[in-house]
């Protein structure tokens, strides 16, 4: 196995009386793309500070390559920051930016001219060393910030929000550079953002927070296909959310039928929560539908319909489909036994993982 480039163990930040992160565990690999994704105040650019080493963990213990790290000063720690408003020197040109960080270091003239016209280079800005900052735009100025924290070398580059200024055409181009940047560099990335699509284009791994814990973490088809909560489910995408009861393995009920399913290891009858995607649910006449629904509103989104109708219990479904629909329509709302995700009420990570376990070993 692997031994993990970083690693959290019983991690718990406080500020005073406000507990910012609950016994956080994690492992970051080396070489991979990293997320932390979740809503303001979750605690995910705690955790960047707590690893660059601009703070200390109240408890626990920081690994980096197997060596505590709790009380390293950050110019002694292998990592490099892109900050969210990139904090970059108005009065010095692209150069001297880049090369700020070395010039501190007392590294040679000779040597910090070509790391710096290697790093502009990575960032596709060569021929920028003269410009001005006020003379860049949004995208060329994060790229002067990415080249300013590759020059270090580092072996881990920490990204707190790096897109969240940037126009939405300019940021979807950037979220590919990015993710390309670190597939050719082989570096280890760990990005911060509140954008789930963000976090879902670009990432190996996403760790899900909310309220000082991580809900859940995995690969983003792991995440989006199986949330383990309703938090997850609920961030994570659009998601249809209705109550049911597991009646046995692979056969669940929900508004007043029911189906099959490929969710199993529950109690028998215990109550569950539901979660179908709006992709997957198809409109159809009203006769093949799981269940009857009536259309009420739908929004054009570009690239699909949303189109909202409700079920006889009163529950609205969100269908997401290329074909526009008729308000005031009965039709049939259709989905497959996989589409249908099962969760337990509140269930944890830890639980999640040993109730599958426990079910592949029966």
């Amino acid at each position: 196995m692997t031994q993990p480039i970083i690693r959290f163990e019983n991690v718990i930040k406080s500020f005073d009386d406000n507990v910012v992160l609950k016994e956080v565990n994690f492992e970051i690999e080396q070489g991979k793309f990293y997320t932390l994704l979740g809503p303001s105040g979750c605690g995910k650019t705690t955790i960047l500070r707590l690893i660059a080493g601009f703070s200390e963990p109240t408890e626990g213990n920081i690994y980096f390559e197997n060596k505590v790290i709790n009380q390293t000063p950050p110019n002694k720690r292998r990592v490099n920051t892109v900050f969210q408003d990139y904090a970059l020197f108005p009065h010095m040109n692209v150069f001297d930016n880049v090369a700020f960080g070395l010039k501190i270091k007392k590294v040679s003239s000779l040597d910090i001219e070509k790391k710096v016209l290697d790093a502009l280079k990575m960032v596709q800005l060569s021929g920028f060393e003269e410009r001005k900052i006020s003379e860049m735009s949004g995208g060329q100025r994060q790229r002067v910030a990415i080249a300013r924290a590759l020059v270090n070398e580092p072996e881990v580059l920490l990204l707190d929000e790096p897109l969240s200024a940037l126009d939405l055409k300019l940021r979807t181009a950037m979220q590919a550079e990015l993710r390309e940047l670190q597939q050719r560099l082989g570096i280890t990335f760990i990005f911060v953002t509140h954008d789930q699509e963000e976090a879902l284009a670009m990432s190996d791994e996403i760790f899900v927070m909310n309220a000082g814990k991580i809900e859940q973490s995995g690969t983003p088809v792991d995440i989006y296909d199986e949330p383990i909560n309703r938090f997850v489910a609920d961030f994570i995408g659009e998601s249809n959310i209705v109550k049911g009861t597991m009646i046995e393995d692979y056969l669940v009920k929900f508004v007043n039928h029911t189906f099959e399913c490929v969710d199993g290891g529950m109690r028998p009858n215990e109550p569950v929560e539901i979660v179908i995607r709006p992709e997957d649910v198809n409109i159809v006449p009203k006769e093949q539908g799981n269940l009857q629904a009536v259309v009420e509103t739908q929004l054009f989104r570009g690239v699909h319909y949303e189109i909202f109708c409700l079920d006889a219990d009163g529950n609205e479904w969100m269908v997401h489909s290329t074909r526009p629909s008729e308000e005031g329509r009965h039709v049939g709302l259709q989905f497959e036994p996989g589409n249908i995700h099962v969760m337990r009420f509140g269930e944890s990570e830890e639980d999640f993982d040993a109730r599958l376990e426990s079910y592949d070993e029966d």
